[in-house]
């Protein structure tokens, strides 16, 4: 038995049940050039399937949000069964609005003198974090006029205002807004009620990878609180982190609860804006095992970081499922598993460690592993620490063809610094 504690996290993320092997499990890696992510686009239209017919059925529309996915080159499936993006920065804005051309939802804690024009420019929805935020820029709201996304007409900019329900539904304090002190909406306590005019929504976000259960508690604690200042509204958004396309995902719930909040507020206009639930199990990661030894476990070194290629594996943690292998997971020791392999990355990071795996049969220099659901919060975050060049990205067709759109080197090395 070998001991593996030290590479535990007592909050360590399991693997989640809707990380399937669909569309890769046989998949011919031959010929693929590692390392490289692949975004299947099958799977893709499977999950925007899914969500066209919550839109239709609930009358909300769904947004995709650009900070977990913004891989524009499949923007022109997307848009074609969602409403448009939401964005977080100028840089998002303005992709939303060239390469997806539909409506685009902004939100930033974080508006100055001059990022304000350009988000006015690209953007048809702008939520505030502060009442100090709104209170600086209304006026410049008020009296300048947006482009819409086609460009075709001018109309000014919907405004809302971001607000914290204090209703706290994750175990992560890192990716939860509602924690004690948090900097993200604006609490009922400070909520400023004869500073409403200009305001024409409210838009909470507080999930993440949540089902139904949560966001009916969630959405209760939001009426609760902020259910008095719908009547004046236009429109609710009602943020991310909704697994909507989980295949355990409760969407009886969902529609039982929407439906009853649309009866109570049938003016409103209903946004959600999932990234995750868009892309989840579209995208995969080639990687290449590099070099194999042995120092009190067989260590696998590999051609992609966890640093630099998908850093929430570090981040968060978790164990990414690989095609064909088991995770090492519960209380980290390996009795009884045959073939495990500590996969390392190329950098000098010594905890630049992917995790323990057990493989059905033994690894070889030169074999590729496919690490799962790599579509997400990857290629958005990824970066090029130690040099490490970034992995190609490609994408495949129904049939199970890969082409590569983005080829990464030197250059794209050398230009970041």
């Amino acid at each position: 038995m070998i001991n593996i504690m030290s590479h535990c996290n007592p909050e360590e993320r399991q693997v989640e049940p809707w990380v399937n092997e669909e569309g890769f499990q046989k998949l011919n890696l031959k010929n693929v050039e590692t390392p490289c992510y692949i975004v299947s686009e099958g799977n893709l239209e499977r999950n925007l399937k899914i969500l066209e017919k919550i839109q239709k059925d609930l009358g909300v529309k769904i947004l995709i949000a650009l900070k977990c996915f913004s891989m524009y080159s499949v923007f022109p499936l997307i848009r074609k069964y969602l409403a448009g993006t939401e964005v977080s920065s100028v840089n998002e804005a303005r992709l939303g609005y060239e390469e997806f051309g539909k409506e685009n939802h902004i939100f930033s804690p974080s508006y100055t003198d001059k990022n304000i024009k350009e988000y006015i420019k690209y953007g048809n929805h702008i939520s505030f974090n502060s009442f100090s935020q709104w209170n600086k820029f209304k006026k410049t709201i008020k009296n300048s006029l947006g482009r819409s996304p086609t460009g075709e007409t001018k109309k000014k900019v919907s405004c809302g205002i971001r607000v914290n329900p204090e209703h706290s539904e994750g175990t992560m304090p890192m990716y939860d807004p509602c924690v004690p002190r948090s900097h993200l909406g604006v609490t009922l306590a400070n909520f400023e009620t004869n500073n409403m005019e200009g305001i024409e929504g409210l838009h909470f976000h507080t999930l993440c990878e949540n089902g139904a259960d949560k966001f009916a508690r969630t959405l209760k604690a939001f009426e609760e609180k902020f259910g008095k200042f719908l009547g004046k509204m236009k429109w609710v958004n009602f943020g991310g982190g909704h697994l909507l396309t989980n295949s355990d995902y409760d969407l009886d719930l969902l529609y039982k609860v929407v439906s009853d909040f649309k009866k109570r507020y049938p003016h409103l206009t209903v946004y959600f804006e999932p990234g995750e639930a868009v892309v989840m199990n579209t995208g995969g990661l080639v990687a290449s095992v590099i070099d194999i030894f042995n120092n009190g476990v067989d260590i696998a070194v590999l051609d992609v970081s966890a640093a630099c290629h998908m850093p929430d594996v570090l981040e968060v943690p978790y164990l990414p499922k690989i095609v064909g292998a088991k995770p090492i997971t519960g209380n980290c020791k390996i009795e009884g598993e045959k073939n495990v392999y500590k996969l390392v990355a190329p950098t000098c990071l010594t905890g630049d460690v992917i995790g323990f795996y057990s493989f059905p049969n033994k690894l070889k220099i030169g074999d590729k592993i496919i690490f799962l659901n790599m579509a997400i919060y990857t290629m958005v975050k990824n970066n090029t620490f130690n040099g490490v060049n970034l992995p190609n990205i490609t994408k495949m067709d129904k049939k199970g063809k890969i082409k590569v759109l983005k080829r990464f080197g030197y250059e794209d090395f050398k230009r970041r610094l």
